[in-house]
């Protein structure tokens, strides 16, 4: 292909170059070796990135064609190039490589299908499909599928391609994550029915490529020779796949031009549990040796105060290249830490938090509720329903409509009333007892000739032999059992009555099974359903409760408040931003923290800072004394975050004025938010309770006096190496120790902080 002469100077009133400020300028001219462009949040990266190349197209650094510019979503992509079009006109329209890494991968592997064994129409499939092989290829390996779901070895599958690994690569002890070290082996298996199929997954797309560089320098040579220039959106999000096609395609080591960009945010970057890896924008000098850093610092998205209190929690963090956000806005309010006495008044003062800003003029769409954990909306859209809050969940469902929040509620259903044909219906065969679609087409026909309902259908078929034995059984038992917590209902209670139906359903142990990474958030959907429930009179008055909430559902036109999580959140911004639930355990997250340690720590750390730089006008940050915790009532330590708050950027309050007074006269302490200031810097403002009143103070006094303690007075009669037990994790040897928390090793559930309240001496 012919080469354009390149021309850096850019033209007199370039409109793209307009309104630049110096380091976006940089940004867009500099188009000569390797850039890597740090883009704090709000800071216009995507108006950077698009002049540039504008400013590429103007200078006739290259052709349309000999651009490769990736995006992570199709919207980025379709915004980049609007923005594109906008500034230089239908030009923007020729640039076939502009796109997201799917997408932009399989145009490319069309046409060099054959070498890796495909044809150039080969089909991509979709997860379902995806799932239905791999299920099929489960149970000819003569493998419970029960045991060792499809699901679950489509996770391995997709972790090992967004690593660039292929099946000879896997390391045995990673293999042994599925079928007793048969992982790499289905994986094998799978590879060939795909190709079998003139078939690729998702992960394919680049690991093929991958491996026809590898195997065919010369097709490389090509590649590398036709992109000119490469572009890189949100480099932060890349996995070790994606990198290491990105550096084959550019690094001069490599043999490519080394004219790369990649714009990115290592403050940002929360997804490694999709396989992103931070790693690649932090060595991004080092893979690319005299590389230009460029820091885009001014924000036009919030205040002073917001960008101070995410500065300076973020600092804490070893693992980053370091940049300073800054604004010429006016200070605006400070952020605001409230202290709330427990998950009920946190959903209560938000609510009513919301209806002043509303009265005062607030759009609805403007403010928003960022959570940790998806379980956290429910005790939201429960206060908002009671007081017609209309609201909206982004990137999920509401909490009732999610499918094993449905599933439960079939059970409960169909234990209130025996006709319920539609709750039989949907948990007959949920999770899998042998009830296929051929037995059920079977009570559904006898139902309709007797004029039955479906369960009454159900109960005459065990009866007779018109259906296998093996469905027969199932269906028998699956009866006995409805009768069984029929018995149960008035003696049990509705909250327990649910736990043991989600137990002995075998549900739990489903999800359990269930090694996917939606998992145990669903487990934890399924504890936040019961733990609601106790708050009723009986099951009846529950079940009705969620048919209003579920009918409550207003017109997509009406300005809703959002719910979403702080993962969802990333990219968008509002007015007034709500984070409420940091308490350790809850943010950071515990399980994360179990799972991947200091690493982890730093992630969640990322996680507080997309959220509290979310917002434009107002960040307020809510953390409980107390959460009810499966069923139990918990003494909640304020998240360490807190304390990594710079003291001239917040205000603290609390609203526990009635709720402290009865805490202190039960606990005898004077503040029960002490033990923050010893770490924090802070004066005895830090808890100043304000004349709120109210909260719930008895029920959780009458629960906890006799073994709960606040503040900073520590027990004396435990030390570092002894021996402790403590009622939720059992024994455990005290490893170290702050005030009045313990750092223990517990010999099952691994080293957590507790307070040392909860444990005895053995």
């Amino acid at each position: 292909m012919a080469t354009l002469p390149s021309n850096n100077t850019p033209p007199p009133d370039a409109p793209w170059l307009s309104g630049l400020n110096p380091p976006q300028l940089q940004a867009a001219t500099r188009l000569e070796g390797p850039v890597l462009v740090l883009a704090g949040a709000g800071t216009g990266k995507t108006k950077a990135l698009t002049a540039r190349l504008a400013q590429i197209l103007a200078t006739r650094s290259a052709w349309p064609s000999e651009i490769l510019a990736v995006t992570f979503t199709n919207k980025a992509a379709a915004e980049m190039r609007n923005r594109l079009a906008a500034l230089i006109g239908p030009s923007a329209e020729g640039l076939p490589f502009l796109g997201t890494f799917h997408a932009i991968a399989a145009r490319i592997l069309r046409r060099h299908a054959e070498l890796i064994g495909l044809k150039s129409n080969f089909t991509i499939l979709d997860s379902d499909d995806q799932l239905r092989l791999l299920k099929r290829m489960i149970i000819d390996a003569g493998l419970e599928e029960k045991r060792w779901p499809a699901r679950l070895l489509a996770g391995l599958i997709d972790k090992w391609k967004n690593r660039g690994l292929r099946p000879d690569a896997i390391p045995p002890a990673e293999s042994m994550a599925f079928a007793d070290g048969r992982g790499a082996v289905l994986y094998a298996a799978y590879q060939a029915s795909l190709q079998s199929l003139n078939a690729a997954d998702f992960g394919d797309l680049l690991l093929h490529l991958i491996t026809i560089f590898e195997a065919h320098p010369d097709i490389l040579a090509q590649w590398q020779k036709r992109f000119r220039h490469v572009l890189v959106d949100e480099y932060q999000d890349s996995n070790a796949a994606q990198y290491r096609w990105l550096t084959m395609l550019s690094a001069k080591k490599s043999g490519g031009h080394g004219n790369i960009c990649c714009v990115g945010d290592d403050d940002q970057s929360i997804y490694s549990w999709r396989g992103a890896d931070v790693g690649n924008i932090l060595q991004f000098e080092k893979d690319f040796p005299g590389a230009t850093v460029i820091r885009l610092e001014q924000n036009y998205r919030s205040t002073p105060h917001i960008l101070a209190a995410a500065s300076g929690v973020i600092a804490h963090n070893s693992g980053r290249l370091g940049k300073s956000l800054w604004t010429q806005a006016n200070s605006g309010e400070k952020v605001r830490v409230v202290g709330i006495w427990d998950g009920p008044e946190e959903a209560r003062y938000i609510g009513e938090q919301i209806e002043r800003l509303l009265n005062e003029g607030a759009a609805a769409s403007d403010i928003a509720i960022l959570v940790r954990a998806s379980f956290q909306t429910r005790e939201f859209e429960d206060r908002f329903i009671s007081i017609g809050l209309p609201y909206r969940i982004i990137g999920g469902f509401r909490f009732y409509e999610r499918a094993e929040i449905r599933d439960a509620l079939a059970y409960l259903r169909i234990v209130s009333q025996p006709d319920d044909a539609l709750a039989f219906e949907r948990i007959a065969n949920t999770p899998k007892r042998g009830l296929g679609d051929k037995s059920m087409a079977k009570v559904q026909a006898a139902a309709r000739r007797m004029g039955a309902t479906l369960p009454a259908a159900a109960q005459l078929l065990v009866e007779t032999d018109e259906l296998p034995p093996a469905a027969r059984r199932a269906l028998a038992a699956l009866l006995a059992d409805i009768r069984r917590w029929r018995d149960q209902k008035d003696r049990l209670g509705q909250a327990a009555l649910a736990q043991a139906i989600l137990e002995e359903s075998g549900y739990i142990a489903m999800l359990e099974a269930d090694r996917s990474a939606e998992a145990a958030g669903r487990l934890d959907n399924l504890a936040e359903l019961v733990r609601a429930m106790e708050g009723f009179a009986d099951l009846e008055s529950f079940l009705e409760h969620v048919a209003l909430v579920m009918d409550n559902d207003r017109s997509d036109n009406e300005a809703k408040v959002v719910l979403m999580t702080l993962h969802g959140a990333k990219g968008l911004e509002f007015g007034h931003v709500f984070l409420p639930g940091w308490e350790e355990g809850l943010f950071p997250s515990q399980r994360a923290l179990d799972e991947g340690g200091a690493a982890a720590l730093e992630e969640e750390r990322r996680l507080a800072y997309v959220g509290i730089t979310r917002a434009r006008l107002k960040a307020t940050i809510l953390h409980a004394a107390n959460r009810r915790v499966y069923g139990q009532w918990t003494s909640a330590m304020p998240s360490r975050f807190l304390s990594e708050l710079p003291d001239d950027a917040v205000t603290v309050e609390t609203t526990m004025s009635g709720g402290a007074s009865l805490w202190r006269a039960a606990m005898g302490q004077s503040d029960p938010f002490a033990h923050l200031e010893r770490g924090s810097g802070r004066g005895p403002g830090w808890a100043r309770a304000n004349a709120r009143g109210g909260g719930t103070g008895p029920k959780m006094i009458e629960a906890r006096a006799q073994s709960v303690t606040v503040g900073g007075t520590a027990r004396t009669d435990i030390s570092v190496g002894m021996r402790v037990f403590h009622d939720k994790f059992g024994m455990g040897t005290v490893k170290g120790r702050d005030a009045n928390k313990l750092e223990i090793a517990f010999d099952h559930a691994g080293t957590k902080m507790v307070l040392d309240s909860f444990v005895a001496p053995r």
